[in-house]
C-alpha cells in the first residue's frame, strides 16, 4: 500500500492543478465588426425601405431583400470568373503564407470567433433572420449551436487528428516506420446554399483554415446580404492574430460565378440541389479536384408502436416545421405504425394547429418565411398532387399579420394522411412545413418504404427498444442516424456528415470533414537509420541469379505462410540460397 500512495497523491495533484487551471480565464482579445449598416434602427437612407419586386432573370447586380416582409436591403456585385480568379490567385498567396502558421495561432482565431459568437448571439440570428425568414429561436439552435459546436470541437481535437499518424509497417517493412501525413490542400471553395448562412460559411471556413488552407466561399444569391456580413468577422478576427489579408473571401453571384470558383481553387465544396452538384461535378471533372456534395434529403422518421406518443410527436412536429423553408435537415417522410397511427396524428395536429407563421422579427411567430421566390408555389404543387391521388390534410397552422407584397412567402405548416410512394411529395424534396404521415405494419415494411427513396441522407427511428430500433436503423442505406432522436448528429460534431445516393458523397464534419481539407500523404522512413538500410538480397540483384525467382517464392512463404512450420521451413531455403554462389541467369544462358 506504501508503493501506491506516491502516485495516488502525485494523481491527486494533477488532477487539482488542472481544475484550476480551468479556472483561469483564457487570454482572447475582443474584435470590432462594423454592423451600423446592418442594424435596422431607422437610420437607414429611405431607398433601403422600399418593397423589392424580384427580378425573374439574372443581373450584373445580386438584389437582396428580406423574405418576410419583401423589405429591400441592398444589392452585391455580380463577379465575373477573372474576377472570380482574381480573388483566387490572392487567397493563395495567403495561404503559402498561413501554412506555415502554428496551431497556436490557429486556435487562438477560433476562441477570438467564439467569443464575438457568444457576446453577439441576438445580432447574428437577427441578420440571419432578415435575410432568410428564419426565427430568432430557429437561427439560434441551427446558426449559433452547431458553430459553437464545431468551434470547441477543434479546440479540442482539432491538432490531434491533423497530426503525423503513425501506421503498422507490416511484416516485409519491419524495419520501417510507416505514417501518414496531413498537409494543406491549397485554395478550397465552397458554394454554399442559402438556408443557414451564417453555419454554411462558417462550417466549410473553420474546417478550411485550421487545416492550413486559405478558402473563397460562394454565397448563394438569396443570401448574399448577411454572408457579407459575416465574412466581416472573420477577416477581423484574422486581423486579430496577424494572418495575412485575402485568406478567407466571400463572393457573390450567380451560375458563371460558381463555374469560375470550381474551374479556379484545388477542391470544392458544394451544398445544394442534386441537379446542380451534377454540374458542379462536371466542371471539377475539368481539373481533376476533390469534391464534396451534399445535396438534400428526404428523411424518414420512423415512429414504433411501443413509444410515448406525446413525446415523439412534439420531436416530430419540430423535425418537420423547423425553419418553414429552412429545413434542410428536416424529415420530409414520416412512417408510424398503424397501431399507434391515429393517436400519434392526433397529437401532431394538435401541436401544428396551434403554430402560427409570421414576420419573425415583427411579432411572436412560431415559424418565419420560405426563403425563395416562388418556392410557395412548389409546395402548393406537391401538395395537390397528393390530395389529387387519394391524400388528405387533417390538420393546418395559420398565417399571422403579413403585408401584402409578402403573402406568397409563407405557407401553412401542413398535415396530410392517406399519403402512398406514387405521389411526389413522397419521393421529392419539399424543403417546406409540411408532415406527410404514413402507417406500416412491420419493421421489414418500414424498413422498405424508407429505402425505396432516390435520396440518402439521414433518418430517426423511434422505440421504446433501443435494440429495435437500431436494428431497423442498420438497415436503412442513408448516411446519419438519430435512435429515439432528431438531428442530434449533427450536434456532435466529431461525426462525419453527408449521405449517399443522390444526396450526394463525401463529408464535412468530424475527422472526416477535416482530414478531406488535406493533402493525406502516406510516409516511409526506415526505423533504426543509418544503423539497418534496405539492401536489395543478392539473387535479385541486376543482372538477377539463375535461382532468383527461387528465392523469391520461399521469401513470401516465409513472411506470410499460415504455418510456422511451413514459414521455418521456407527460411531455412532463404538463407540456403543466400549462401550459395550462383551466376546470373543471363551469363549461363550465353555460356549454354
Amino acid at each position: 500500500m506504501a508503493f501506491w500512495w506516491p502516485l495516488i497523491v502525485l494523481a491527486l495533484a494533477f488532477a487539482l492543478c488542472r481544475f484550476l487551471l480551468m479556472l483561469i480565464p483564457p487570454n482572447v482579445p475582443s474584435i470590432d465588426v462594423d454592423a451600423s449598416d446592418v442594424l435596422e434602427d431607422g437610420t437607414q437612407p429611405k431607398e433601403n425601405s422600399f418593397i423589392y419586386i424580384p427580378s425573374r432573370r439574372q443581373t450584373d447586380k445580386v438584389q437582396c431583400y428580406e423574405p418576410a416582409t419583401m423589405k429591400y436591403l441592398g444589392f452585391f456585385p455580380t463577379l465575373k470568373p477573372d474576377e472570380v480568379k482574381e480573388r483566387v490567385a490572392q487567397a493563395s498567396k495567403a495561404q503559402k503564407i498561413w501554412a506555415k502558421s502554428s496551431f497556436k495561432q490557429r486556435r487562438q482565431f477560433l476562441r477570438i470567433l467564439l467569443k464575438y459568437i457568444i457576446e453577439h448571439q441576438e445580432l447574428i440570428c437577427e441578420i440571419s433572420s432578415r435575410d432568410t425568414g428564419k426565427t430568432m429561436v430557429d437561427a439560434s439552435l441551427g446558426e449559433i449551436m452547431t458553430t459553437c459546436e464545431k468551434i470547441t470541437w477543434l479546440l479540442s481535437e482539432g491538432e490531434r487528428w491533423l497530426r503525423p499518424e503513425y501506421r503498422s509497417s507490416g511484416r516485409s517493412m519491419l524495419h520501417k516506420k510507416s505514417k501518414v501525413e496531413f498537409h494543406p490542400l491549397g485554395v478550397v471553395g465552397a458554394i454554399v446554399s442559402w438556408n443557414y448562412p451564417f453555419h454554411n460559411i462558417f462550417n466549410p471556413m473553420l474546417a478550411a483554415v485550421f487545416s492550413g488552407n486559405s478558402i473563397v466561399v460562394k454565397v448563394s444569391e438569396h443570401a448574399s446580404w448577411s454572408g457579407c456580413f459575416y465574412l466581416r468577422i472573420i477577416q477581423a478576427a484574422l486581423a486579430a492574430v496577424g494572418a495575412p489579408e485575402n485568406l478567407v473571401e466571400v463572393i457573390t453571384g450567380f451560375a458563371e460565378t460558381g463555374e469560375a470558383l470550381v474551374s479556379s481553387v484545388d477542391k470544392i465544396i458544394f451544398v445544394g440541389s442534386p441537379g446542380v452538384g451534377k454540374l458542379i461535378m462536371r466542371k471539377a471533372a475539368e481539373t481533376l479536384i476533390p469534391v464534396t456534395l451534399e445535396l438534400g434529403g428526404k428523411d424518414a422518421f420512423i415512429v414504433c408502436e411501443d413509444v410515448d406518443v406525446s413525446h415523439v410527436a412534439q420531436i416530430a412536429a419540430r423535425a418537420a416545421l423547423q425553419s418553414s423553408g429552412q429545413n434542410c435537415a428536416g424529415a420530409e417522410r414520416f412512417y408510424v405504425h398503424r397501431d399507434v397511427y391515429s393517436l400519434f396524428v392526433d397529437e401532431v395536429v394538435k401541436i401544428v394547429k396551434s403554430v402560427t407563421a409570421g414576420p419573425p422579427l415583427y411579432g411572436k411567430y412560431d415559424m418565419g418565411a420560405i426563403c425563395m421566390q416562388e418556392h410557395s408555389e412548389r409546395l402548393h404543387s406537391l401538395v395537390n398532387d397528393a390530395l389529387d391521388k387519394g391524400a388528405q390534410i387533417v390538420g393546418r397552422g395559420s398565417v399571422g399579420n403579413i403585408g401584402e407584397g409578402a403573402f406568397d412567402q409563407y405557407f401553412p405548416p401542413t398535415v396530410i394522411v392517406n399519403v402512398n410512394h406514387k405521389m411526389k411529395l413522397m419521393q421529392e424534396e419539399a424543403f417546406g412545413p409540411i408532415m406527410p404521415i404514413m402507417k406500416f405494419s412491420s419493421d421489414e415494411e418500414v424498413v422498405k418504404l424508407a429505402n425505396d427513396s432516390r435520396y440518402g441522407l439521414g433518418c430517426a427511428v423511434f422505440s421504446g427498444s433501443q435494440r429495435r430500433a437500431k436494428q431497423i436503423a442498420s438497415q436503412l442505406h442513408c448516411g446519419i442516424v438519430a435512435i429515439n432522436d432528431f438531428a442530434s448528429n449533427y450536434m456532435c460534431q466529431s461525426l462525419p456528415f453527408g449521405g449517399v445516393k443522390d444526396s450526394g458523397f463525401g463529408r464535412f464534419a468530424g475527422v472526416e470533414g477535416l482530414r478531406a481539407c488535406c493533402l493525406v500523404k502516406s510516409v516511409v522512413e526506415d526505423r533504426w537509420w543509418p544503423f539497418i538500410k534496405t539492401k536489395i538480397p543478392k539473387p535479385i540483384q541486376y543482372p538477377v541469379a539463375e535461382n532468383g525467382f527461387e528465392f523469391q517464392e520461399s521469401l513470401v512463404e516465409t513472411l506470410y505462410g499460415l504455418s510456422v512450420w511451413d514459414r521455418l521451413r521456407a527460411l531455412v531455403n532463404v538463407l540456403k540460397i543466400l549462401t550459395e554462389h550462383n551466376p546470373p541467369a543471363n551469363i549461363k544462358r550465353r555460356h549454354e
